[in-house]
């Protein structure tokens, strides 16, 4: 693997690799596919509980890990790059989706509350969401950064689950009171942005074997190990890969 000084700091080559590229394709892949699956309603009864979730949940998750892989192995620069990638891609989808619902549907079309039901999104619930995603994924990519440099690379486990936490509680805390205040009742808001953090954070959990063992992997293919001395974490230094 490089060494530390060659992937630190400006001595990093600023280019990208195929499989970074292949990465950043299924982050924003998950991003517009949480999107769409946010649009269902989900009610699981577990023993005494009974939950309401959303269908984004089964998926959006995997983001945070393929933010944590990416952090992990190619730095915090690549992954603001992703970030805002991924931004700009669920951006062109909400935009061109609410362009298509607002045109009106043929005659013969009988859709069209089916359609505006996944496309006609709020446009207070869709500057929640892009706002919260914002925030938490750099919360994310922010944590696993610096918590490497700090344990030395050790500790794998624990950034990546410390850090889902959190992204996902600053996602929650943005977007809840932002996208469902005074829609859902103000005692019950909270329990539902604490168990959001929850779930997300188990679903992290129970992935982390694969995860480490795809870190691993990339690690060996990719010949690289990055660690983020000196540079600059500030979110709009986005060429600077």
């Amino acid at each position: 693997m490089k060494n530390r000084s060659q992937v630190s700091g400006q001595q990093r080559p600023e280019k990208v690799t195929v499989l970074f590229m292949l990465f950043s394709i299924v982050f924003c892949v998950c991003l517009i596919t949480a999107n769409i699956l946010e649009t269902k309603q989900i009610e699981l009864n577990i023993g005494p509980w009974t939950l309401s979730l959303t269908g984004g949940l089964i998926v959006f998750p995997i983001s945070y890990i393929i933010n944590d892989c990416t952090c992990e192995v190619w730095g915090y620069r690549k992954a603001r790059l992703m970030i805002w990638m991924g931004f700009l891609m669920d951006f062109f989808f909400v935009t061109f989706g609410a362009i298509c619902d607002a045109i009106p549907g043929a005659p013969y079309w009988t859709n069209d509350v089916g359609f505006h039901a996944i496309f006609g999104l709020a446009p207070r619930i869709t500057a929640a969401s892009f706002l919260a995603f914002i925030i938490g994924s750099f919360a994310n990519a922010y944590v696993m950064s610096r918590m490497k440099i700090h344990d030395q690379g050790r500790h794998f486990s624990a950034r990546a689950v410390l850090s889902t936490v959190a992204g996902e509680s600053l996602d929650s805390l943005v977007f809840f009171p932002l996208a469902l205040g005074g829609v859902i009742p103000a005692k019950v808001l909270p329990q539902v942005m604490i168990l959001q953090v929850i779930l997300k954070t188990l679903y992290e959990v129970v992935c982390l074997p694969v995860t480490i063992r795809v870190v691993k992997a990339v690690k060996r293919y990719e010949q690289t190990d990055t660690y983020d001395d000196g540079i600059n974490y500030s979110i709009w230094k986005i060429w600077q890969v």
